[in-house]
């Protein structure tokens, strides 16, 4: 069983930073692909960046040049940097994990909530 726990949410002026960290409680972190989803009041759930056992990441379109995500195995938590933030960053960002090879179930965290003030 897994458990993803986030945490680093907060209120920031547009053009600051904020830094997010998903804690994985459980076992065989480095076989699980991690990654940051966000969902705003009225949209779906979008995919934000994902980091893969070795370290391979990707980003959506909007954040490219603005966040880095990245993992640390010893402490089995995954980090979204999130820099130049801008009001429509503002969304509940969940943490999501999936074994690399597709089996088994998905993970999520319960989400933590991220404003951005014009």
């Amino acid at each position: 069983q897994v458990q993803l726990v986030e945490s680093g949410g907060g209120l920031v002026q547009a053009g600051g930073s904020l830094r997010l960290a998903c804690i994985f409680y459980g076992s065989s972190f480095s076989t699980y692909v991690m990654a940051w989803y966000r969902q705003a009041p009225g949209n779906q759930r979008e995919l934000v960046a994902t980091v893969s056992p070795g370290s391979s990441t990707t980003y959506a379109d909007s954040v490219k040049g603005r966040f880095t995500v990245s993992r640390d195995h010893a402490k089995t938590t995954v980090y979204l940097q999130m820099n130049n933030l801008k009001p429509e960053d503002s969304a509940i960002y969940y943490c999501n994990a999936y074994h690399y090879s597709r089996s088994g179930p998905e993970y999520w965290g319960q989400g933590t909530q991220v404003t951005v003030s014009a």
